[in-house]
């Protein structure tokens, strides 16, 4: 039962990105160019979804626990690092060059889009490269 409500979300999901546009790159980059050709469109996507998680975030932490888990999984981390603004630069800046995040790539590359089998392979390669980061710097870093 959980891969059949995994898939039905999933498809949920894909489906809200190609119905709002986020899966197309040029409409996405019309959107971060705000000195050329704006297309505001998007704004009502971001709209949309912070007015859903504003209510939605109520409605679920108002329960005892989640319907599908045995317990919520809220990360404990909060405080902003060098690590987390430096990552955060990086999907930003790939975002407007390519015009995708990794949630729209994947649904561009099911609808064939041809920017897609350049910017998956690199996705990929730069999330390998993250963990390895990572890794390595947990390896040097003194433990405690």
């Amino acid at each position: 039962m959980s891969f059949l409500r995994n898939l039905g979300l999933g498809l949920l999901f894909g489906i809200g990105l190609v119905v709002s546009g986020m899966s197309d790159p040029a409409k996405v980059l019309n959107f971060l160019d705000l000195f050329g050709t704006w297309d505001p469109s998007l704004a009502f996507v971001i709209g949309g979804a912070v007015v859903v998680a504003f209510f939605g975030y109520r409605v679920v932490f108002a329960r005892t626990g989640p319907i599908a888990g045995d317990r919520f999984h809220i990360p404990a981390k909060e405080a902003i690092d060098g690590r987390l603004v430096a990552g955060a630069a990086l999907f930003g800046i790939g975002w407007g060059l390519g015009g995708f995040c990794p949630g729209p790539a994947l649904t561009a590359l099911g609808l064939g889009a041809p920017g897609t089998f350049a910017f998956i392979p690199a996705m990929f390669l730069g999330m390998w490269a993250a963990r390895l980061l990572a890794e390595s710097g947990a390896r040097t870093r003194p433990a405690g």
